[in-house]
């Protein structure tokens, strides 16, 4: 058995795609019936589906589950991404672990994992 893609809730998935590919840069890989949109970084594929987030945490520390993001160089990535208007809102407890939320308040952390 092993993972074959993850799935995450979107109020508006379309809208949702902007933020995986045009702020992450994620691949577009395709959108089903206007409201399902697939999404790909590296060998890992999103499908971003119609739903909403019951009760989205106000912190990554009170989430129930996050997204992972693995980078090269944590400040030239952290400048890209705010460059392209993704806001951090804290960290995991360390600076090498800082975290954002998308659209409709999953969260991520962005790591260099040579530097943990």
């Amino acid at each position: 058995m092993k993972i074959g893609h993850i799935e995450l809730f979107a109020v508006d998935p379309m809208k949702s795609r902007d933020f995986y590919v045009e702020v992450l840069g994620f691949e577009e890989v395709a959108v089903q019936g206007g409201k399902f949109v697939w999404v790909k970084s590296g060998d890992v594929e999103i499908l971003l589906r119609p739903g909403k987030n019951p009760s989205p945490a106000l912190t990554y520390q009170q989430t129930a589950a996050a997204i992972t993001l693995y980078c090269d160089d944590l400040p030239k990535t952290m400048k890209e991404l705010e460059s392209r208007g993704l806001h951090f809102k804290g960290t995991d407890g360390s600076e090498k672990c800082p975290t954002f939320t998308d659209p409709d308040g999953n969260w991520f952390q962005l790591v260099n994992p040579e530097d943990m």
